[in-house]
């Protein structure tokens, strides 16, 4: 049993609940208010000194952060770690891309119209993140032109990590209608998560 601290709205955290429903992981849930400060509390800083969630804490105490940090240690091992050296290569190389080119763009400004409302004095921030989360979208969908996941044939930890803001980036303003290929590979990680939640017997 993990315990993971997030919000329910946060694609960082949809990330790790994702991956702990695909494996059939048993968690706890803790709701953490990120516009109220309680990542800033000295209890929540305690589990993560950098006041940010997700968080996982294990049974023993110990505490990880950084949502494809913590990925990567529920993943391996899984079906959704690549057995081929090239191919985890590959994850990695999608991992980086989603925190670096996506995430900070996309993320952002979903975070800007969705939490904050889309205030006057973030406009231009707002607009410039939405101009480049659409290259990063433009990105995934040349990837995906011939095949099916972004490492190849069978999904991997980078589409459960890409997945969680890519689905979600209408709620920032950003809408994938010029973008087919994402859509098709949306609806395929879509439909292995509704075969999870079959399997685990939820409605």
């Amino acid at each position: 049993m993990i315990t993971i601290y997030g919000d329910s709205r946060s694609g960082n955290c949809l990330k790790v609940r994702m991956l702990c429903d695909l494996l059939d992981f048993h968690y706890a849930w803790r709701e953490v208010d990120i516009m109220a400060g309680e990542t800033q509390t000295q209890a929540f800083l305690v589990k993560n000194p950098n006041g940010k969630i997700p968080v996982i804490e294990l049974d023993d105490g110990r505490t990880l952060s950084e949502s494809n940090a913590i990925l990567c240690y529920l993943g391996q091992h899984t079906r959704y770690w690549p057995q081929d050296a090239w191919q985890q290569a590959k994850m990695h190389q999608w991992l980086s891309f989603e925190q670096y080119s996506h995430e900070p763009n996309v993320a952002v400004a979903r975070f800007i119209k969705l939490y904050q409302g889309l205030p006057d004095e973030r406009l231009a921030e707002y607009r410039q993140k939405v101009e480049s989360g659409h290259k990063a979208l433009a990105v995934m969908e040349r990837a995906l032109t011939d095949q099916s996941f972004l490492v190849g044939e069978r999904m991997s930890l980078a589409d459960i990590s890409l997945y969680a803001y890519t689905s979600r980036a209408h709620e920032a303003g950003i809408e994938l209608g010029n973008y087919p290929n994402l859509v098709a590979w949306i609806m395929r990680v879509s439909e292995h998560l509704i075969q999870s939640k079959h399997r685990q017997g939820v409605a």
